[in-house]
């Protein structure tokens, strides 16, 4: 069966780094409650927030990343290198849950907060954390914020079968899984959690996302350009970005709520996160459509300083996503147990994007480091021929 897929330009797009970036910020100021800085990102004035940002940009990564692999070297060699990634992701995850559940669990027995203990989901590790940390190994039992990894590791795994049908079928690999997104909605599948309940990013709908992203990818940004570039999109895409943000600020203020009938507001809010409800689903396609027309891959400013750091961050992403995860309970902390004035709000938000970003040039550095010392037993024994 021939490839009908088409394969992105080599090189790097710093359009997806700078946007994973800005979403890996926004994820952290997202997960600290009562914090004004978090009013900067994009949850407050859409249907879709950061979450929906990663997610599409894995799966347009992964598929940027392999397809060439699977293709130039065949299907096995293609899906061991995804395996590999999905274990390093995996292992990333498992430290960050150790770390977590620790730092969770002696801050909440030192201070006397047994309020965090329910807050982030950690009591069953604190009365069984065997039975506990067993089910955090098999993705079962998460914390709060916990949440997106698993989700990745799931997607990522399930991969190489849908990658390898999609480099061939591309347009039916995406209706196929448009298919499970509906069925899923429908009649109501999802995966158990531990000790109760059900996955907060059901997978079933979630990789719809996910999928659109490897079809972006792999042709599916070409096909849809004349689209893209209509008028009439443009004029109808801002007119839904502008609906959404008038619905999602009326959850927030209720004299602007008043003015929305009732039926027509509840439809909307709250908004179904779990599930992917089709209107935040719609929002996010409409925003990367309106993005890829306004924002050239060939686009000058991307190599301006202000954006340097977001995009190292966006190239070092699951390094950066981990250590926001860590930062964003100690800023909690900090904000209930020190000082919850606005300028403390400010600080801790401030000083964690600083140390995600600090993270991120030096896991730059190092791999750099170490690509050129790979490199230096070859050559010196070329000088020494």
């Amino acid at each position: 069966m021939r490839i009908a897929a088409t394969l992105p330009a080599k090189g790097r797009d710093l359009r997806l780094d700078l946007f994973r970036g800005l979403a890996n910020w926004g994820i952290f100021l997202d997960h600290i409650p009562n914090n004004v800085a978090n009013w900067i990102t994009t949850r407050n004035y859409g249907f879709s927030d950061a979450a929906d940002l990663f997610i599409f940009i894995s799966g347009y990564t992964v598929a940027f990343v392999f397809a060439r692999t699977m293709i130039e070297r065949g299907f096995i060699v293609g899906a061991s290198r995804l395996i590999k990634r999905v274990w390093q992701i995996y292992v990333a995850h498992v430290f960050l849950f150790v770390f977590y559940l620790a730092e969770i669990g002696y801050l909440a027995q030192k201070y006397g907060k047994a309020s965090f203990a329910d807050e982030f989901n950690i009591r069953g590790f604190l009365s069984n954390p065997a039975q506990t940390l067993f089910e955090g190994l098999i993705l079962r039992f998460k914390p709060v914020n916990m949440d997106v990894l698993p989700l990745y590791i799931v997607l990522m795994g399930i991969f190489p079968p849908v990658l390898w049908v999609m480099l061939r079928k591309p347009n039916l690999t995406l209706l196929i899984s448009a298919l499970l997104y509906v069925l899923a909605r429908q009649f109501g599948w999802n995966l158990p959690a531990y000790p109760t309940g059900v996955w907060y990013f059901n997978p079933f709908a979630w990789q719809f996302l996910f999928v659109f992203g490897a079809w972006f990818a792999l042709g599916g940004a070409g096909s849809s350009m004349r689209l893209i570039r209509s008028k009439s999109l443009l004029v109808l895409g801002a007119g839904y970005l502008l609906f959404a943000l008038i619905i999602t600020m009326a959850a927030r203020y209720p004299g602007l709520r008043d003015l929305i009938p009732a039926n027509a507001y509840g439809f909307f809010i709250p908004n179904d996160k779990t599930n992917l409800a089709p209107y935040r689903l719609i929002h996010f396609v409409v925003f990367a459509f309106l993005v890829v027309r306004l924002l050239p891959r060939d686009w000058a400013g991307l190599e301006w300083p202000l954006f340097q750091p977001a995009i190292k961050c966006g190239q070092q992403s699951l390094e950066v996503f981990c250590v926001g995860i860590y930062l964003s309970f100690i800023a909690h902390f900090v904000l209930v147990e020190v000082s919850g004035a606005i300028w403390m709000q400010l600080l801790v938000s401030v000083a964690g994007i600083a140390a995600m970003t600090a993270v991120a040039y030096y896991r730059s550095w190092s791999k750099n480091l170490d690509k050129v010392s790979r490199t230096v037993p070859a050559t010196s024994s070329s000088v020494a021929g």
